[in-house]
């Protein structure tokens, strides 16, 4: 099995619901996001994925949720935008966009979100 990973940061706002302390509050973040993919078999090239592409991949996901409000995006009208949830998103719109690229060659492994250098959440299936 062979695995490639890419790292990538943002900046979004976001506050908790149903929740008690200061968290309830908007705050912003500075997070990070970690994909990492995983396949048996290699491109003609040798590759999993060009990691270029990967970087393709992530960029629109991340350009959406840039620089905006968390709670007033699409899913998390619904669901609170816990780091946790960030990282089904990210997993879950990757995922759908590899699927595509490589005909299930390549399928993500899992997504990891940082809120900060010490706090993170990483979603998988």
């Amino acid at each position: 099995m062979y695995e490639v990973t890419v790292e990538a940061g943002f900046s979004s706002g976001h506050y908790l619901r149903n929740y008690h302390g200061r968290c309830e509050n908007p705050h912003g973040h500075n997070y990070k996001v970690r994909v990492t993919l995983a396949g048996k078999e290699l491109d003609s090239t040798g590759l999993l994925l060009d990691f270029k592409q990967l970087k393709l991949v992530m960029r629109p996901v991340i350009d959406r949720i840039d620089h905006q409000m968390l709670n007033d995006l699409d899913p998390f009208t619904a669901i609170n935008p816990s780091a946790e949830n960030l990282a089904r998103y990210f997993y879950d719109e990757t995922s759908q966009q590899l699927n595509g690229m490589t005909e299930g060659r390549v399928r993500v492994k899992d997504c990891t979100i940082w809120e900060t250098d010490t706090t993170s959440a990483t979603y998988y299936e």
